[in-house]
């Protein structure tokens, strides 16, 4: 197992990376995001690189970038996401007033320098988060061909407050191809996000409706086990994982690679996850009509939306859409992560079997 800090780069950003005999993971120092699960039997990591340059997030100046990125709260976002994204304390954009406050699009938290270090034989990332007062730390372990995650927020206010929380987990090529690529989940009431979700968006606004089968505009239902393979499409779902279970999951498999790819985690900590399908329909820069990439975010939230949307909606199928973090309290989760070569995409997968292959 070894630890690589310092002038290790990725794609051209600065990152860190932590390495065994089955899989490598890679960090970004500027946003914290896992930009890499690299299965060293298949040669792939499921994660999505945008098809922009990546550039770091404190060098992001609005009058020269953006252009490229945008101009929006989300530029500053945009020109350095990859991968796997932390979104805290909100799920969405910010007001008008966050955003002349200086508030990005999901929180400060995907834009800020990380301190990271190795620490035995796991990687130590710790922020602060400055418009959000709150500290952060992340623990990643590697096992095998799995990862632990653990993760610990700390309030700096005097006051309880409502939460977003979401990992932003994000697929996309080579391992996700349209028409091919599957996917399984402990998902259990649905509903399609309650506007037009982008040009190409071909769900029923604000259906509710059972995992796996999504209403669809010009009738019938999808079958969101499978990536679409339209030319261009886009939607957003939002799930309730199976509060019956102790733990959650998402399961993908790429056939081409004989690789099956999921997250397991405690439902109670985040009973929420968003599918978000971009297949090259968003053409403002930098999408430029060239992304594919499907977003598995699990977390307290249903839905991308202002903080102020969040506490108003309250529940949704009697389950809260926030959390809460108490006064100068600390909040903890663990989650896993897990690689499988296989020739069919499994039924499920947990903490204790994630290691199994077949």
């Amino acid at each position: 197992m070894t630890a690589v800090i310092g002038d290790r780069k990725y794609r051209g950003r600065r990152a860190a990376t932590l390495d065994n005999e089955h899989i490598r993971v890679t960090v970004l120092v500027e946003g914290g995001h896992v930009a890499e699960i690299f299965d060293k039997a298949s040669g792939v990591s499921p994660l999505w690189i945008p098809p922009w340059r990546s550039i770091e997030p404190s060098t992001f100046n609005c009058p020269v970038d953006g252009d490229v990125y945008g101009k929006g709260s989300d530029g500053r976002l945009l020109a350095g996401i990859m991968g796997h994204n932390l979104c805290l304390d909100m799920f969405g954009g910010p007001s008008p007033e966050e955003a002349d406050a200086g508030m990005t699009a999901h929180g400060d938290a995907s834009v800020v320098a990380y301190d990271i270090r190795a620490d035995g034989e796991s990687l130590l990332m710790r922020a602060s988060f400055p418009l959000a007062h709150i500290d952060f730390e992340r623990r990643i372990e590697l096992s095998g061909r799995s990862a632990t995650i653990r993760e610990r927020v700390t309030s700096r206010c005097a006051f309880d407050r409502p939460i977003g929380w979401t990992e932003h987990v994000t697929l996309g090529p080579p391992f996700l191809e349209p028409g091919a690529t599957e996917f399984r989940a402990s998902a259990t009431r649905s509903k399609v996000f309650e506007a037009r979700f982008g040009a190409d968006d071909y769900l029923e606004a604000g259906a509710t409706f059972d995992w796996p089968h999504a209403p669809r505009t010009d009738g019938g239902t999808a079958d969101l086990r499978r990536f679409p393979g339209g030319t261009r499409s886009s939607a957003y779902t939002a799930h309730l994982m199976d509060p019956a279970a102790d733990t959650a999951y998402f399961v993908a498999f790429a056939p081409a690679w004989r690789l099956a790819f999921g997250y397991v985690w405690q439902q109670p900590d985040f009973p929420w996850m968003g599918i978000w399908e971009e297949n090259h329909s968003r053409t403002a820069s930098p999408w430029c009509g060239s992304t594919l990439t499907r977003g598995m975010e699990f977390g307290a939230s249903p839905f991308p939306e202002t903080r102020r949307a969040m506490v108003e909606r309250g529940r949704l199928f009697d389950t809260p859409t926030f959390r809460w973090l108490p006064a100068n309290g600390v909040l903890e989760t663990a989650y896993w992560i897990v690689l499988q070569t296989r020739t069919s995409i499994p039924d499920r997968i947990s903490p204790h079997n994630y290691g199994a292959e077949s």
